[in-house]
Protein backbone atom coordinates (compact mmCIF):
# COMPACT_ATOMS: atom_id res chain seq x y z
CA UNK A 1 0.00 0.00 0.00
CA UNK A 2 1.17 3.51 -0.71
CA UNK A 3 0.15 7.10 -0.10
CA UNK A 4 -2.02 7.36 2.99
CA UNK A 5 -4.01 10.56 3.67
CA UNK A 6 -2.38 13.23 5.76
CA UNK A 7 -3.64 14.76 8.96
CA UNK A 8 -6.91 13.82 10.57
CA UNK A 9 -9.96 15.50 9.04
CA UNK A 10 -10.92 18.64 10.92
CA UNK A 11 -13.95 18.50 13.18
CA UNK A 12 -17.03 20.33 11.87
CA UNK A 13 -17.33 22.20 15.15
CA UNK A 14 -15.16 23.21 18.05
CA UNK A 15 -14.26 20.33 20.34
CA UNK A 16 -16.34 21.79 23.17
CA UNK A 17 -19.44 21.67 20.90
CA UNK A 18 -19.43 17.85 21.01
CA UNK A 19 -20.04 16.34 24.43
CA UNK A 20 -19.77 12.66 25.28
CA UNK A 21 -20.82 10.75 28.36
CA UNK A 22 -17.89 9.91 30.68
CA UNK A 23 -18.40 6.19 30.10
CA UNK A 24 -18.55 6.20 26.30
CA UNK A 25 -14.90 5.27 25.79
CA UNK A 26 -15.22 2.34 28.17
CA UNK A 27 -18.42 1.18 26.48
CA UNK A 28 -16.71 1.15 23.08
CA UNK A 29 -13.75 -0.76 24.53
CA UNK A 30 -15.89 -3.36 26.32
CA UNK A 31 -17.96 -4.02 23.22
CA UNK A 32 -14.93 -3.84 20.89
CA UNK A 33 -16.74 -1.62 18.41
CA UNK A 34 -16.57 1.74 16.69
CA UNK A 35 -19.53 3.65 15.27
CA UNK A 36 -20.54 5.45 12.08
CA UNK A 37 -23.11 8.27 12.18
CA UNK A 38 -24.67 10.31 9.37
CA UNK A 39 -26.14 13.82 9.29
CA UNK A 40 -28.02 14.72 6.12
CA UNK A 41 -28.59 18.27 7.34
CA UNK A 42 -24.86 19.04 7.28
CA UNK A 43 -23.85 16.34 4.76
CA UNK A 44 -21.39 14.58 7.04
CA UNK A 45 -20.39 11.08 8.13
CA UNK A 46 -18.71 10.68 11.51
CA UNK A 47 -16.55 7.70 12.42
CA UNK A 48 -16.42 7.45 16.21
CA UNK A 49 -13.77 5.39 17.96
CA UNK A 50 -11.18 5.58 20.69
CA UNK A 51 -7.44 6.26 20.62
CA UNK A 52 -5.09 3.94 22.60
CA UNK A 53 -5.11 6.45 25.49
CA UNK A 54 -8.90 6.18 25.74
CA UNK A 55 -9.67 9.56 24.18
CA UNK A 56 -12.68 9.57 21.86
CA UNK A 57 -11.85 9.95 18.15
CA UNK A 58 -14.26 11.79 15.83
CA UNK A 59 -13.28 11.47 12.18
CA UNK A 60 -15.50 13.38 9.76
CA UNK A 61 -15.96 13.30 5.98
CA UNK A 62 -18.39 15.19 3.74
CA UNK A 63 -21.01 13.42 1.63
CA UNK A 64 -23.89 15.49 0.29
CA UNK A 65 -27.11 14.67 2.16
CA UNK A 66 -25.60 11.68 4.01
CA UNK A 67 -28.42 9.33 5.02
CA UNK A 68 -28.74 5.54 5.29
CA UNK A 69 -25.73 3.51 6.43
CA UNK A 70 -24.97 -0.22 6.18
CA UNK A 71 -21.92 -2.10 7.39
CA UNK A 72 -20.61 -5.44 6.19
CA UNK A 73 -17.17 -6.87 7.07
CA UNK A 74 -14.64 -4.51 5.52
CA UNK A 75 -17.31 -2.38 3.84
CA UNK A 76 -19.39 0.69 4.58
CA UNK A 77 -22.33 1.68 2.38
CA UNK A 78 -23.88 5.15 2.40
CA UNK A 79 -26.94 6.61 0.72
CA UNK A 80 -26.57 10.26 -0.29
CA UNK A 81 -28.28 12.95 -2.38
CA UNK A 82 -28.21 11.16 -5.75
CA UNK A 83 -26.11 8.03 -5.24
CA UNK A 84 -25.08 5.12 -3.07
CA UNK A 85 -21.43 4.94 -2.04
CA UNK A 86 -19.46 1.78 -1.29
CA UNK A 87 -16.37 2.35 0.86
CA UNK A 88 -13.79 -0.39 1.45
CA UNK A 89 -11.40 -0.79 4.36
CA UNK A 90 -8.00 -1.07 2.66
CA UNK A 91 -6.01 -1.90 5.82
CA UNK A 92 -5.01 -5.47 6.57
CA UNK A 93 -5.20 -6.87 10.12
CA UNK A 94 -2.53 -5.22 12.25
CA UNK A 95 -1.94 -2.32 9.85
CA UNK A 96 -2.40 1.26 11.00
CA UNK A 97 -2.98 4.49 9.09
CA UNK A 98 -1.43 7.64 10.55
CA UNK A 99 -0.16 5.60 13.52
CA UNK A 100 -3.53 5.09 15.27
CA UNK A 101 -6.33 4.21 12.82
CA UNK A 102 -7.09 0.50 12.41
CA UNK A 103 -9.47 0.99 9.46
CA UNK A 104 -9.25 3.27 6.43
CA UNK A 105 -12.48 3.35 4.46
CA UNK A 106 -11.91 4.46 0.86
CA UNK A 107 -14.65 5.20 -1.72
CA UNK A 108 -14.41 2.44 -4.33
CA UNK A 109 -17.76 2.52 -6.15
CA UNK A 110 -20.81 4.71 -6.57
CA UNK A 111 -24.23 3.80 -7.90
CA UNK A 112 -26.17 6.76 -9.26
CA UNK A 113 -29.87 6.66 -8.40
CA UNK A 114 -30.84 10.26 -9.00
CA UNK A 115 -33.02 12.15 -6.56
CA UNK A 116 -35.13 9.31 -5.16
CA UNK A 117 -34.84 10.61 -1.55
CA UNK A 118 -33.06 7.42 -0.53
CA UNK A 119 -33.54 6.80 3.21
CA UNK A 120 -32.46 3.48 4.74
CA UNK A 121 -30.54 0.81 2.86
CA UNK A 122 -29.32 -2.74 3.48
CA UNK A 123 -27.47 -5.55 1.72
CA UNK A 124 -29.25 -8.89 1.77
CA UNK A 125 -27.42 -12.18 2.29
CA UNK A 126 -27.60 -12.76 -1.48
CA UNK A 127 -25.61 -9.55 -2.05
CA UNK A 128 -28.61 -7.63 -3.39
CA UNK A 129 -28.79 -4.05 -2.16
CA UNK A 130 -32.23 -2.81 -1.16
CA UNK A 131 -33.22 0.71 -0.19
CA UNK A 132 -36.18 2.91 0.59
CA UNK A 133 -36.86 5.08 -2.47
CA UNK A 134 -38.98 7.37 -0.34
CA UNK A 135 -39.90 9.88 -3.02
CA UNK A 136 -41.40 7.03 -5.07
CA UNK A 137 -43.14 5.25 -2.15
CA UNK A 138 -41.39 1.93 -2.72
CA UNK A 139 -38.63 -0.43 -1.70
CA UNK A 140 -36.12 -0.72 -4.53
CA UNK A 141 -32.88 -2.28 -5.65
CA UNK A 142 -30.14 -1.08 -7.97
CA UNK A 143 -30.43 -1.24 -11.75
CA UNK A 144 -27.54 -1.42 -14.17
CA UNK A 145 -29.47 0.75 -16.63
CA UNK A 146 -31.96 2.87 -14.71
CA UNK A 147 -32.19 4.80 -11.45
CA UNK A 148 -33.71 1.84 -9.60
CA UNK A 149 -35.90 -1.24 -9.91
CA UNK A 150 -38.92 -1.35 -7.57
CA UNK A 151 -39.34 -4.59 -5.62
CA UNK A 152 -42.17 -3.72 -3.21
CA UNK A 153 -44.89 -1.08 -3.10
CA UNK A 154 -47.65 -0.92 -0.46
CA UNK A 155 -50.99 -2.11 -1.82
CA UNK A 156 -52.60 1.31 -1.39
CA UNK A 157 -50.07 3.02 -3.72
CA UNK A 158 -51.59 3.19 -7.21
CA UNK A 159 -48.56 4.38 -9.19
CA UNK A 160 -44.83 5.10 -8.92
CA UNK A 161 -44.96 8.88 -8.81
CA UNK A 162 -42.14 11.02 -7.44
CA UNK A 163 -44.31 12.81 -4.90
CA UNK A 164 -43.70 11.00 -1.57
CA UNK A 165 -47.19 9.66 -1.01
CA UNK A 166 -46.73 7.47 2.09
CA UNK A 167 -43.17 8.33 3.17
CA UNK A 168 -41.82 4.77 3.05
CA UNK A 169 -38.60 5.35 4.97
CA UNK A 170 -37.32 2.32 6.89
CA UNK A 171 -36.62 -1.34 6.29
CA UNK A 172 -35.65 -4.39 8.31
CA UNK A 173 -33.92 -7.60 7.29
CA UNK A 174 -34.70 -10.98 8.82
CA UNK A 175 -32.64 -14.01 7.94
CA UNK A 176 -30.70 -11.88 5.45
CA UNK A 177 -33.83 -10.93 3.49
CA UNK A 178 -35.84 -7.70 3.49
CA UNK A 179 -38.87 -8.44 5.71
CA UNK A 180 -40.55 -5.21 6.89
CA UNK A 181 -40.92 -1.56 5.89
CA UNK A 182 -42.26 1.45 7.76
CA UNK A 183 -44.48 4.13 6.23
CA UNK A 184 -45.72 7.33 7.85
CA UNK A 185 -49.23 7.22 6.41
CA UNK A 186 -51.68 5.16 4.37
CA UNK A 187 -51.94 7.74 1.57
CA UNK A 188 -52.01 7.76 -2.24
CA UNK A 189 -51.82 11.50 -2.91
CA UNK A 190 -48.78 13.80 -3.09
CA UNK A 191 -47.40 14.28 0.44
CA UNK A 192 -50.59 12.67 1.72
CA UNK A 193 -48.78 11.01 4.61
CA UNK A 194 -48.47 14.35 6.41
CA UNK A 195 -52.12 14.24 7.44
CA UNK A 196 -51.38 11.12 9.50
CA UNK A 197 -48.28 12.30 11.34
CA UNK A 198 -49.81 11.80 14.79
CA UNK A 199 -50.91 8.19 14.42
CA UNK A 200 -51.17 7.14 10.79
CA UNK A 201 -47.88 5.21 10.61
CA UNK A 202 -47.67 1.53 9.71
CA UNK A 203 -45.30 -1.43 9.89
CA UNK A 204 -45.86 -3.57 6.78
CA UNK A 205 -44.67 -7.11 6.07
CA UNK A 206 -43.13 -7.31 2.60
CA UNK A 207 -43.96 -10.95 1.79
CA UNK A 208 -47.73 -10.44 1.69
CA UNK A 209 -48.21 -6.69 2.16
CA UNK A 210 -49.98 -7.23 5.49
CA UNK A 211 -50.11 -4.41 8.03
CA UNK A 212 -48.37 -5.77 11.12
CA UNK A 213 -48.90 -2.69 13.29
CA UNK A 214 -50.70 0.62 12.90
CA UNK A 215 -51.36 3.72 14.96
CA UNK A 216 -47.69 4.71 14.94
CA UNK A 217 -46.48 8.30 14.76
CA UNK A 218 -43.92 8.80 11.98
CA UNK A 219 -42.24 5.39 12.51
CA UNK A 220 -38.64 4.84 11.43
CA UNK A 221 -35.90 2.20 11.41
CA UNK A 222 -37.47 -1.22 12.08
CA UNK A 223 -34.99 -3.86 13.24
CA UNK A 224 -35.55 -7.57 13.94
CA UNK A 225 -34.02 -9.00 17.11
CA UNK A 226 -35.05 -12.54 18.02
CA UNK A 227 -38.84 -12.73 18.07
CA UNK A 228 -39.28 -8.96 18.30
CA UNK A 229 -39.32 -6.02 15.94
CA UNK A 230 -37.85 -2.86 17.45
CA UNK A 231 -38.66 0.45 15.80
CA UNK A 232 -38.72 4.17 16.48
CA UNK A 233 -42.12 5.70 17.13
CA UNK A 234 -40.50 8.98 16.24
CA UNK A 235 -43.45 11.34 16.53
CA UNK A 236 -43.75 10.25 20.17
CA UNK A 237 -40.00 10.05 20.87
CA UNK A 238 -40.08 6.39 21.92
CA UNK A 239 -38.12 3.27 21.07
CA UNK A 240 -40.75 0.52 21.02
CA UNK A 241 -40.69 -3.28 20.99
CA UNK A 242 -43.34 -5.01 18.90
CA UNK A 243 -44.65 -8.56 18.52
CA UNK A 244 -44.96 -9.10 14.74
CA UNK A 245 -47.47 -11.93 15.24
CA UNK A 246 -50.01 -9.91 17.23
CA UNK A 247 -48.98 -6.30 16.65
CA UNK A 248 -48.82 -5.77 20.42
CA UNK A 249 -46.17 -3.27 21.42
CA UNK A 250 -44.56 -1.71 24.46
CA UNK A 251 -42.45 1.36 25.02
CA UNK A 252 -38.81 0.60 25.85
CA UNK A 253 -37.32 4.09 26.28
CA UNK A 254 -37.97 7.76 25.66
CA UNK A 255 -35.34 9.88 23.92
CA UNK A 256 -35.43 13.69 23.97
CA UNK A 257 -35.78 14.46 20.27
CA UNK A 258 -36.92 13.20 16.88
CA UNK A 259 -35.60 9.68 16.26
CA UNK A 260 -34.41 8.39 12.87
CA UNK A 261 -31.60 5.80 13.09
CA UNK A 262 -31.40 2.56 15.10
CA UNK A 263 -28.76 -0.12 15.57
CA UNK A 264 -28.96 -3.03 18.01
CA UNK A 265 -25.84 -4.49 19.62
CA UNK A 266 -25.15 -6.62 22.67
CA UNK A 267 -28.32 -5.80 24.59
CA UNK A 268 -28.23 -2.11 23.68
CA UNK A 269 -30.05 0.12 21.21
CA UNK A 270 -28.14 2.96 19.59
CA UNK A 271 -30.53 5.70 18.49
CA UNK A 272 -29.85 8.96 16.64
CA UNK A 273 -31.74 11.99 17.96
CA UNK A 274 -32.52 15.30 16.21
CA UNK A 275 -33.71 18.77 17.09
CA UNK A 276 -36.90 20.25 15.58
CA UNK A 277 -36.58 22.11 12.30
CA UNK A 278 -38.60 24.95 13.75
CA UNK A 279 -39.02 26.14 17.32
CA UNK A 280 -40.94 23.04 18.43
CA UNK A 281 -42.27 19.67 17.31
CA UNK A 282 -45.63 21.32 16.66
CA UNK A 283 -48.50 18.91 16.20
CA UNK A 284 -46.61 15.84 17.44
CA UNK A 285 -47.08 13.98 20.73
CA UNK A 286 -43.32 14.34 21.16
CA UNK A 287 -43.68 18.01 22.05
CA UNK A 288 -46.20 17.26 24.81
CA UNK A 289 -43.91 14.56 26.19
CA UNK A 290 -40.94 16.92 26.28
CA UNK A 291 -43.06 19.55 28.05
CA UNK A 292 -44.37 17.00 30.54
CA UNK A 293 -40.87 15.87 31.40
CA UNK A 294 -39.49 19.41 31.46
CA UNK A 295 -36.56 18.57 29.18
CA UNK A 296 -35.12 20.25 26.10
CA UNK A 297 -34.63 18.35 22.83
CA UNK A 298 -31.16 17.07 21.94
CA UNK A 299 -29.20 16.23 18.82
CA UNK A 300 -26.82 13.29 18.80
CA UNK A 301 -26.72 9.65 19.81
CA UNK A 302 -28.32 7.83 22.75
CA UNK A 303 -27.13 4.35 23.81
CA UNK A 304 -29.99 2.61 25.60
CA UNK A 305 -29.83 -0.47 27.84
CA UNK A 306 -32.68 -2.62 26.48
CA UNK A 307 -33.17 -4.37 29.83
CA UNK A 308 -33.65 -1.19 31.86
CA UNK A 309 -34.70 1.34 29.21
CA UNK A 310 -32.07 3.75 30.54
CA UNK A 311 -29.85 5.96 28.37
CA UNK A 312 -26.44 4.88 29.67
CA UNK A 313 -24.11 6.61 27.22
CA UNK A 314 -24.53 9.48 24.80
CA UNK A 315 -23.01 11.93 22.31
CA UNK A 316 -24.60 15.39 22.07
CA UNK A 317 -23.86 17.90 19.29
CA UNK A 318 -24.30 21.45 20.53
CA UNK A 319 -23.41 23.71 17.63
CA UNK A 320 -24.63 23.88 14.02
CA UNK A 321 -25.47 20.17 13.70
CA UNK A 322 -29.19 19.90 14.42
CA UNK A 323 -30.31 16.74 12.65
CA UNK A 324 -28.87 13.22 12.51
CA UNK A 325 -30.04 10.33 10.37
CA UNK A 326 -28.44 6.91 10.86
CA UNK A 327 -26.04 4.91 13.00
CA UNK A 328 -24.27 1.59 12.44
CA UNK A 329 -21.97 -0.40 14.70
CA UNK A 330 -18.54 -1.35 13.32
CA UNK A 331 -17.59 -4.58 15.13
CA UNK A 332 -13.95 -5.34 15.84
CA UNK A 333 -12.72 -1.81 15.10
CA UNK A 334 -11.27 0.62 17.60
CA UNK A 335 -10.39 3.79 15.70
CA UNK A 336 -11.58 4.07 12.06
CA UNK A 337 -10.96 6.84 9.55
CA UNK A 338 -12.10 7.51 5.97
CA UNK A 339 -10.68 9.00 2.80
CA UNK A 340 -12.44 11.97 1.15
CA UNK A 341 -14.92 11.47 -1.66
CA UNK A 342 -12.91 13.67 -4.03
CA UNK A 343 -9.89 15.93 -4.27
CA UNK A 344 -6.09 15.59 -4.27
CA UNK A 345 -5.92 13.44 -1.12
CA UNK A 346 -8.08 10.80 -2.80
CA UNK A 347 -6.07 11.08 -6.02
CA UNK A 348 -2.86 10.36 -4.12
CA UNK A 349 -4.30 7.44 -2.15
CA UNK A 350 -3.29 4.47 -4.31
CA UNK A 351 -3.43 0.93 -2.92
CA UNK A 352 -2.45 -2.28 -4.72
CA UNK A 353 -4.11 -5.65 -4.14
CA UNK A 354 -1.79 -8.58 -3.52
CA UNK A 355 -1.17 -10.70 -6.60
CA UNK A 356 0.54 -13.95 -7.58
CA UNK A 357 1.68 -12.34 -10.81
CA UNK A 358 5.33 -12.84 -11.67
CA UNK A 359 6.68 -9.57 -13.02
CA UNK A 360 8.98 -9.99 -16.07
CA UNK A 361 12.43 -8.51 -16.02
CA UNK A 362 12.64 -5.30 -18.02
CA UNK A 363 15.61 -5.20 -20.41
CA UNK A 364 16.72 -1.89 -21.88
CA UNK A 365 17.11 -2.02 -25.67
CA UNK A 366 19.93 -0.22 -27.48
Amino acid sequence: MTSQPGAEAPSPAAADAIRCSPGLSGWLERHRVALALSSYQTGQVFLVGRFPNGQISFYQRNFERAMGLWHAPGQLYLGSAIQVWRLENVLRPGERANAHFDALFVPRATFVTGGVDLHELAVEASGRMVFAATRFSCLATLSTTHSFRPIFTPEFISRLAGDDRCHLNGLALEGGVARYVTVCGRADTPDGWRAGRRGGGLLIRIADGAVVAEGLSMPHSPRVEGEWVYLLDSGRGYLVRLDPLTGAREDVAFCPGFLRGLSLHGGYALVTVSLPRSFSFEGLPLQQELDRRGVDPRCGLAIINLASGRIEEWIWFEDRIREMFDVVVLPGLACPMAAPAKGPDLAQLVTIEESDMQYPQVVAMA
